[in-house]
């Protein structure tokens, strides 16, 4: 079978539902293609559902200016959808003196990144929020939240679907071709079928590296490793410690071992760094001793054998060990030169917060 359409977009995670909801309300007839078995089944339904504020990343980068932007836009879309959000607001804590010049780092950091309600916390400040707090010094983000990232997704996809996208699951990319009409796409799953269309949008996520090297025609330069890191996160069995979230000072490759609280107030702890070469979703319970190390640095009162393995998900990285985090790679037409083609490399945390700037961002890249 062969369709012709105006937009495919690959992948429907959160990102990919954003960016065809943005497609079809610009009046692109869109077909979003997922190789599973429905929407966000990948890394959008594995991690910490945090509304980040925009506070840890480079000035001037991506993930700054569209974290920034797209957390304005997050909160008034859940307003207006009805999904559920809670503004919780959040301490990140430094231990001792070396922390707390990292934590003076961050809030000019945020501030240059315009995160312009960020409060400066002595010891004793933290702990009227948070009692059982152990730290020498605070940052207090009001504007961090956590979301119904489903619901978030199925309100996307209402929108995109009410605007004319069609979605199909079960149909992964198996090659692409570049041609002056724009590409030919071969789907594979249970109906093969054969798709031409003017724009090719890659939201594949942790696959984003490897469907683009199925496009034939995009040079191999414009095509990065990909880097999986995992991150296990556990639950905490009895009442939340804290009300708000908690996090440490952030490390190399992540942030640390942070407390978040579900919208039923469950608490959660993680994720952890393990770098990994192939895709495992499993939570190795030995890593639980690290965990009660990282979590008693902030928290001494963790009780022994209070905490569970719950889930893990994959950090979709283009940089590796010991190197500089990579920012959101955003390649369209101006890298690469083939019209109508966007591919999205790296898109990590804070990625849910960002997903609708996203959209606009790949808009622009594509002058729509």
């Amino acid at each position: 079978m062969s369709v012709d359409v105006d937009c495919v977009v690959v992948g429907a995670g959160v990102v990919g539902l954003a960016v065809a909801r943005a497609l079809a309300m610009g009046g692109r007839e869109v077909i979003l293609v997922e190789a599973g078995e429905g929407i966000g089944v990948g890394i959008s339904s594995r991690n910490s559902e945090v509304i980040h504020a925009g506070i840890y990343y480079p000035s001037g980068s991506l993930k700054a200016r569209l974290c920034v932007e797209g957390k304005q836009r997050l909160y008034a879309f859940c307003d207006d959808h009805g999904v559920n959000y809670r503004r919780l607001g959040k301490l990140i804590v430094a231990i001792d003196d070396a922390q707390r010049v990292t934590l003076q780092g961050l809030l000019e950091q945020g501030r240059r990144n315009g995160v312009d309600d960020l409060q400066w916390l002595e010891a004793g400040q933290a702990r009227a929020l948070e009692p059982e707090l152990s730290c020498v010094a605070a940052l207090w983000s009001p504007s961090t939240g956590i979301v119904d990232s489903h619901g978030l997704m199925l309100a996307l996809q209402a929108d995109a679907e009410a605007l004319g996208a069609s979605l199909a699951f079960h149909t992964p990319l198996l090659s692409a071709r570049c041609s002056e009409q724009g590409f030919e796409l071969h789907m594979g799953g249970a109906e093969p079928m054969t798709l031409s269309c003017r724009e090719l949008i890659n939201c594949a996520g942790l696959s984003a590296p490897e469907v683009a090297s199925r496009i034939a025609g995009l040079p191999t330069q414009y095509v990065p490793q990909a880097r999986l890191c995992k991150g296990s996160y556990f639950s905490f069995s009895g009442r939340a410690p804290f009300r708000h979230l908690v996090y440490p000072a952030p490390e190399s490759a992540g942030l640390g071992v942070h407390m978040t609280l579900d919208l039923a107030g469950q608490a959660r702890f993680g994720p952890d760094v393990e770098w990994v070469d192939r895709v495992d979703y499993r939570v190795d319970p030995a890593r639980a001793d690290g965990f009660y190390a990282a979590i008693r640095r902030y928290w001494p009162g963790l009780p022994n054998d209070s905490l569970q393995p719950a889930y893990s998900g994959i950090r979709p990285k283009i940089s590796g060990p010991n190197e500089p985090a990579a920012d959101f790679r955003i390649s369209g037409p101006a890298e690469h030169g083939i019209p109508g083609l966007v591919n999205l490399f790296g898109i990590e945390s804070p990625g849910l917060t960002s997903c609708l700037a996203l959209a606009a961002h790949v808009m622009n890249s594509l002058h729509l």
